[in-house]
């Protein structure tokens, strides 16, 4: 198991931190886009601290029988409730923001976009 937490600051406290658990099989080209896509997607839309833990089914196939993981790339949002699944490779980041419940929180903060903090 590869865990990633990146712990951004942000301009709200009562945001919840966001946890994401990604299973992937492997360092196969799909399972790779979607790690690549998922930060990207967290990196510029999210205001709040989020972690992303990257499950290999491969290594873990009784962690992903346990969260019914069928296909992969398959990514679940556990918190904030309630449990979001996406299967795929995650490219088409307005779809992935709408599954996520992002989409108009996107929209109500496009007049404040997230700063690269080092």
């Amino acid at each position: 198991m590869v865990a990633q937490s990146i712990d951004r600051g942000t301009s709200d406290p009562s945001l919840e931190k966001r946890r994401f658990r990604l299973y992937v099989a492997g360092q196969t080209p799909n399972s790779l886009l979607a790690l690549a896509n998922i930060k990207k997607i967290c990196s510029t839309y999210l205001h709040s601290p989020y972690e992303i833990e990257v499950v290999n089914v491969i290594e873990e196939a009784q962690r992903a029988a346990k969260d019914c993981i069928i296909a992969v790339p398959t990514l679940l949002q556990i918190s904030p409730e309630p449990v979001r699944r996406i299967v795929g490779d995650l490219a088409d980041t307005a779809h992935v923001l709408a599954e996520l419940g992002l989409k108009d929180w996107v929209r109500c903060n496009a007049e404040n976009p997230p700063t690269e903090e080092h």
